[in-house]
């Protein structure tokens, strides 16, 4: 099962939008996007409904499991 920091990442890459842009678009530093990436840190359930409409995928698409 992917984290969400690897969701994130996956779909950030697939939208090919860079860590500046994402970062710029929800109002935070590029810092947390890494940690969130990284899953350092978990982004909170504003930010994360931000995450989703910036790069274009329900919410929900977040807590779903990936994979096999």
């Amino acid at each position: 099962m992917a984290s969400i920091g690897e969701k994130i990442k996956n779909i950030r890459e697939e939208r090919k939008m860079s860590l500046e842009e994402l970062a710029l678009r929800i109002r935070v530093g590029k810092h947390t996007i890494e940690k969130y990436e990284a899953d350092e840190k978990t982004p909170d359930t504003q930010t994360l409904l931000r995450i989703s409409t910036v790069l274009d995928v329900p919410a929900s698409d977040f807590a779903k499991e990936t994979g096999v």
